[in-house]
Order: structure tokens, then C-alpha cells, then sequence
């Protein structure tokens, strides 16, 4: 299969992960997968899709995406490699990094209903509008976020502090146990989500004080992305998070998938 097409299913299906599909709709992306890979002319069939009413719309989306990929990115992809070499990429990306950090806002104050858009990626929504459907009392709601918020803003401090060597183990030990403690808390109270994050950032804080796993950048931001998770739908955010949420899933699953049993 040529690198277009692969691209727009990749494209189509990644799209269609971030919706909540019935049985009808997941034939339909099926189907439209089958058309693209089945294609002998992707183009011309785009063409002809995008002059029937019921496919116009979706179909000039992937004929703008596949005239982009066929025509430009694979011609721009090409005077980028020749004019980029390793360390140049490296020391364009050190300056990024070190002029730009993610903003924690630990101090979200809007209660409006979290997004339905944020719990994607198959995890469970049962952390969806957390008063409502575990009718929890409003006194036994401010204790839990008051408990799972109070460390979030001295973690994220000792996240920043760790590339630089001034964490301790018995700092990263004794957060690692914390966390542990309120995935439990969040499991127990069927936020499934909120305790996913938690398991993610102890099992990650526990393997760097043995130092099995090296808290570089991405390790770092990683375990920040789960405290904007946290943070997010524990305040019920009306944000658009979907991002943060894939980041800490991946490294999840990369890192820990057999060990998170939440």
C-alpha cells in the first residue's frame, strides 16, 4: 500500500477512535476504509465522491489532505532532510524546549460539565460527570477533590525539579506511595479514569528512585499530561484535553501496561 493512502486511513481511523460510534456508523468507516485501500486512482475516485451529495463534504476534507500529502509533504520532506542534519534538528528542538514549558493550572475554578470529547482512547467514562451519576453529596465531593488536588501543584514542582538532580529518593518514594494511595481512592470511588492517572505517575516516580526509568523531557511531560488529566476532570473542565489524555496513555502503555490494573 503506497504512503498515501496509509496516511488517510491511519488519518480516518484516528478520527474515528475520538467519537462514540454505533454499529451503523462503525460499518460506515469500514467501509470507507475499504474504498481507499481498494482505490487504483485515489484521486480520481475522491474526484467523483466529492460530486455526490451525500460524500461531498468528507470527501473534499481527504482530497485537500491527499493533494497536500501527494504533492507537498513528500516534496518539502525531501528540502528538509537535505538542508537538516541530526544535530541541528537536536539543537533547534533543545531551544523549544528550554524557551517553552506546558502551564500547570492547578487553580481551575469553572464547575461547567466536563467535555464528552475528553474520555476517548477506550477508557472508561465513569469519571463523567462525577456529582451526577455516583450522586455523591456535595460536602463528601469537596473532600475527595480537596484530597487528590492538594498535591498536585508541589508534584509538579518536584516533576520540573527532577532533570536538574534536586529531587531525592525519599521524595520520589514517598509521592510514588501518595499517588498509590489515591489511585486507590479514586478506583474505590469508580473514577476510573482519575486512578489511571495516578497509577501512571507512582509506578513512574517508583521506577525513577531505582533508576529504571530515566526522567528525561518526554518522561517528565508525560507525567505532567497526567496531572492536567487529573486536574481537568476532577474540576469537571470544560476543555478539550483529548491530547494530554493520549500522552499519558501512551507512556502508560509503554512503561507500565502490565502493572496498571486499575
Amino acid at each position: 500500500m503506497d504512503l498515501v493512502k496509509v496516511y488517510l486511513i491511519q488519518s480516518i481511523t484516528t478520527a474515528a477512535n475520538n467519537l462514540r460510534l454505533n454499529a451503523q456508523q462503525i460499518e460506515v468507516v469500514g467501509l470507507l476504509r475499504e474504498t481507499v485501500v481498494n482505490s487504483k486512482d485515489l484521486g480520481a475516485e475522491l474526484l467523483l465522491m466529492k460530486k455526490t451529495t451525500e460524500l461531498s463534504k468528507l470527501a473534499i476534507r481527504l482530497s485537500e489532505i491527499h493533494s497536500f500529502f501527494s504533492r507537498y509533504l513528500i516534496r518539502d520532506l525531501n528540502q528538509f532532510l537535505e538542508n537538516v542534519s541530526p544535530k541541528i534538528y537536536k539543537d533547534a528542538f533543545n531551544k523549544i524546549n528550554n524557551n517553552h514549558s506546558t502551564p500547570l493550572d492547578v487553580e481551575l475554578v469553572d464547575r461547567s460539565n466536563l467535555a464528552g470529547e475528553i474520555m476517548v482512547a477506550n477508557v472508561s467514562n465513569a469519571d463523567e460527570n462525577l456529582m451526577e451519576e455516583k450522586k455523591i453529596n456535595p460536602k463528601q465531593a469537596i473532600d475527595f477533590e480537596k484530597k487528590i488536588l492538594s498535591p498536585v501543584k508541589s508534584l509538579d514542582d518536584l516533576l520540573k525539579n527532577i532533570p536538574s538532580g534536586n529531587v531525592s529518593k525519599k521524595e520520589l518514594v514517598n509521592y510514588s506511595e501518595l499517588m498509590k494511595e489515591h489511585s486507590a481512592l479514586a478506583s474505590s470511588q469508580g473514577f476510573h479514569v482519575i486512578a489511571k492517572m495516578h497509577e501512571i505517575i507512582s509506578l513512574a516516580l517508583s521506577a525513577v528512585s531505582k533508576g529504571k526509568l530515566f526522567a528525561d523531557k518526554p518522561v517528565i511531560e508525560s507525567l505532567r499530561a497526567c496531572l492536567i488529566v487529573i486536574v481537568a476532570v476532577v474540576k469537571r473542565k470544560d476543555v478539550d484535553i483529548t491530547g494530554y489524555l493520549n500522552r499519558a496513555e501512551e507512556f502508560g502503555t509503554k512503561y507500565f501496561q502490565e502493572n496498571i490494573k486499575v
